[in-house]
């Protein structure tokens, strides 16, 4: 046996090879590190129809009643300036599906039909083996809205469960599909239903994981809810925000207050909801989204419904959980939109994001592993629609300080949110703020020319006004409807 002195040819003796190690310190007997497990959790999105960012108890409002959102958003992180680039139904629900603005996916107007040949979250997830589910409302068919069955397949867009139905705002009995036509109609308060419907999703589940969206009408509107929600809220007792216009139609005390008691009862379904999370055991490795597809001006400014550059209409909600990855109690003022959600969802469960998303993987900034998000937002409006007073398409740009918005023909609105949250002052005429709107403009051609959006994809026809998109059979284009109108002058009329 050679001595405890003998070199070997490495310059060590056997001795101390051996002693080395058995002690660890040999740099060969350190093991390969073990790559982590790829992250596969459940993804559940809770997404009602119309609710504004600013109408929760833990975004500040003293009036609404919200305790399941307080504490979902007490267990995760709510992020205060998350907003709709486009903000009405279709555009909404389509960009945040596929992670690109309206003008790539082709849903620039309401009830267009998204395209088939899209690539969507969910088939995505589908592909990696997640459950996939949808319930409520889809509005992305296109087509009649009543009764609006959407048939297994491709224009189901990756979901396999399924129950929901196009579009329909008949809150107190909802109609809804499974895979045949065979309409369902139940005379209860929507939400209720749809809550039904996505627990017994989670009840059927195994050991893969889940994709589930649960999409409720209210509190669009009409609004209104159960009798026991609207005693909650007496009009004469609310405190109306300091840009709210009263006289406004569809926008007064008693509409505000029929709209908080929606929220109040789509909020006790939202506490069903993780209730039957947790009792499945599920909920740690479950990714809890809560948004909405826009929000309602409610008389603010003088104005009804959405699709405007004020912070009513594009603000959201956005709350997001995930308790074994995400530090419970963050409030964020980052800046995030829906582009951004379908690929951060994306990188958080491990998948690839396609490099068609236009989008930001923000799964960095959702875990807190850093703070700050893009520095700006874009937004976009392609027709006009009487039905709310929106009179020309617009395009908009929002940093943390400033929000400017402008039609083909020049600036409409400009507000320092620094200053003025309320947006009281519009700056946009304004000489001494010259500097600030050029500033903002450049970002809103940069944000246009990177996109791929021009003034040339508007158009000036009232084609959501009176159903005209929906009402006679589906399209895909506007140039679609127009061309189908001029030959079917008997049938439609777009004056």
């Amino acid at each position: 046996m050679p001595g405890r002195r003998e070199i070997t040819r490495f310059g060590y003796s056997a001795f101390a090879v051996v002693s080395l190690l058995l002690n660890g310190w040999f740099p060969a007997a350190t093991p390969a590190r073990a790559e982590p497990p790829v992250s596969r959790p459940n993804v559940l999105i809770i997404m009602p129809d119309q609710w504004r960012g600013q109408d929760l108890g833990c975004a500040g409002n003293r009036d609404v009643q919200t305790p399941n959102l307080d504490r979902l958003a007490s267990q995760g992180v709510f992020f205060r300036n998350a907003f709709a680039n486009t903000p009405v139904c279709c555009p909404a629900r389509a960009i945040m599906l596929t992670g690109t603005y309206a003008h790539k996916n082709g849903m620039i107007a309401n009830d267009l039909r998204l395209r088939e040949s899209e690539t969507t979250i969910a088939e995505i997830l589908k592909a990696g083996g997640y459950r996939t589910g949808y319930v409520g409302k889809w509005h992305l068919d296109g087509g009649k809205r009543d009764p609006g069955f959407v048939p297994p397949g491709p224009r189901r867009q990756g979901f396999d469960y399924w129950a929901a139905s196009e579009c329909s705002h008949n809150h107190f009995h909802p109609t809804y599909f499974r895979d045949t036509d065979a309409p369902i109609t139940e005379d209860r308060f929507e939400p209720e239903v749809w809550t039904d419907r996505a627990i017994e999703f989670l009840n059927r589940g195994g050991d893969e994981p889940f994709f589930l969206v649960t999409s409720m009408g209210p509190p669009h509107d009409p609004y209104g809810a159960p009798e026991k929600y609207m005693k909650l809220y007496d009009p004469a007792r609310l405190t109306m925000r300091p840009n709210w216009v009263e006289g406004t139609t569809g926008g007064g005390r008693k509409a505000v207050a029929a709209y908080y008691a929606a929220l109040t009862a789509v909020d006790d379904q939202v506490g069903r909801l993780l209730k039957a999370l947790d009792d499945s055991g599920k909920a740690d490795d479950t990714i809890v989204v809560f948004v909405s597809d826009h929000g309602a001006m409610l008389g603010s400014h003088g104005e009804r419904l959405k699709r405007k550059p004020w912070e009513e209409s594009i603000r959201v909600p956005l709350i997001v959980r995930w308790p074994s990855r995400i530090k419970p109690g963050r409030k964020s003022d980052s800046l995030i939109s829906h582009v951004d959600l379908a690929p951060t969802l994306l990188k958080l469960c491990g998948r690839p994001v396609p490099a068609a998303m236009q989008g930001t993987d923000l799964s960095a900034m959702v875990s807190g592993g850093v703070e700050r998000g893009p520095d700006s937002v874009f937004f976009q409006i392609f027709v006009p629609f009487q039905g709310d007073g929106t009179p020309n398409p617009w395009r908009g740009v929002r940093t943390e300080r400033a929000m400017y918005a402008r039609t083909e023909a020049g600036p409409w609105v400009l507000y320092d949110l620094e200053n003025d949250p309320y947006e009281l002052k519009n700056l946009a005429d304004d000489p001494a703020r010259a500097a600030l709107r050029e500033s903002m403009e450049t970002k809103l051609t940069d944000w246009m020319s990177r996109t791929g959006d021009s003034w040339a994809l508007n158009s000036m026809e009232p084609v959501e006004d009176a159903g005209r998109l929906y009402r006679h059979r589906t399209f895909y284009t506007i140039q679609e409807y127009l061309d189908w109108a001029r030959t079917h002058p008997e049938a439609d009329s777009r004056k």
